[in-house]
């Protein structure tokens, strides 16, 4: 589906075109010269960021995240959704296959705006807006994290928690390897226009973006060490247990074991006070070991 987006509405034509087939890209590159290299990475869903200069077009290629994407998504192509955008001193062509909301609101907002003269101007705003898409995703892992947080400080179980960990841990590392590609997009973009307060405020953005995606990477990769860092705890206590009631135990076992022997010729074997002494024993040991625990501060 194609719109007129720029029609009456701007000093240049910007046409947008929603789920294209291949044979209408090949129509658009036709009447319009694109590059045929390019329309060909038009075709490709899982394409990254990047940033081509033609004789005629500059090239831009841009992802987005998805809302529809679903709640276990952990790579690029699952998480994002693509936008193709060629454009020159008079033309802008935006080429998309997912439902792309904030085009036509970036085109309703800047309608007849003396301060749009450019293409680039737009090209600005959509690749600015791209970056804003996600926010909200990064947000809820933020929310998720401190929800765990808590949980972990408090001791309560919480079912499947390292999985859980992986998955944020996983998202978070796809929105930071694009902010690092869209970076390497955004700083050459200034070459094909000059630079203006659209792409200034690109920029920053974009460094407002990779703050917070290394903030919350950060404190993934910091909540999940102190988690292992908790269970490891929990587990060296329960093996200090189970050694202090194993020193207690083996002695007692050691003396019982020998008594167990079947000889005839043992010492207290046929004595009348040989139980009780016996048992009186095994209470010495234990009391003494008992206190040489306390002494460590073991107990």
């Amino acid at each position: 589906m194609q719109t007129n987006l720029g029609e009456n509405a701007f000093p240049f034509e910007w046409l947008d075109v929603h789920n294209p087939s291949e044979e209408e890209l090949r129509q658009l590159a036709n009447n319009y010269s694109l590059p045929p290299a390019a329309v060909i990475d038009c075709l490709q869903s899982e394409h990254l960021p990047k940033f081509e200069a033609f004789e005629n077009y500059f090239f831009v290629i841009v992802r987005f995240y998805d809302n529809n994407c679903k709640k276990d998504s952990d790579n690029i192509q699952q998480l994002t959704r693509k936008i193709a955008i060629f454009y020159n001193k008079n033309f802008l062509l935006s080429i998309h296959r997912s439902e792309t909301i904030f085009i036509n609101a970036t085109a309703q907002k800047y309608a007849n705006s003396k301060s749009v003269k450019h293409p680039f101007d737009i090209v600005c705003k959509l690749i600015k807006n791209s970056l804003e898409t996600f926010e909200a995703p990064m947000k809820a892992i933020d929310h998720e994290m401190d929800i765990y947080e808590t949980k972990i400080f408090l001791k309560k179980r919480v079912p499947d928690i390292l999985k859980s960990f992986y998955l944020i841990k996983r998202k978070t590392s796809v929105f930071k390897k694009l902010n690092t590609i869209t970076k390497m997009v955004i700083e050459p973009l200034y070459t094909s226009h000059q630079k203006n307060s659209f792409y200034e405020d690109l920029k920053d953005k974009m460094l407002h973006t990779e703050t917070t995606t290394d903030e919350i990477f950060e404190n993934i990769n910091n909540l999940l060490n102190l988690y292992i860092s908790l269970s490891s705890q929990k587990t060296n206590e329960v093996m200090r247990i189970l050694t202090v009631f194993s020193a207690f135990f083996l002695p007692l076992t050691f003396i019982a074991g020998i008594y167990g022997m079947n000889f005839h010729y043992m010492p207290e074997l046929d004595s009348k006070y040989g139980y009780p002494a016996s048992l009186l024993f095994m209470a010495l040991v234990t009391i003494l070991i008992y206190s040489w625990f306390k002494r460590k501060n073991w107990l």
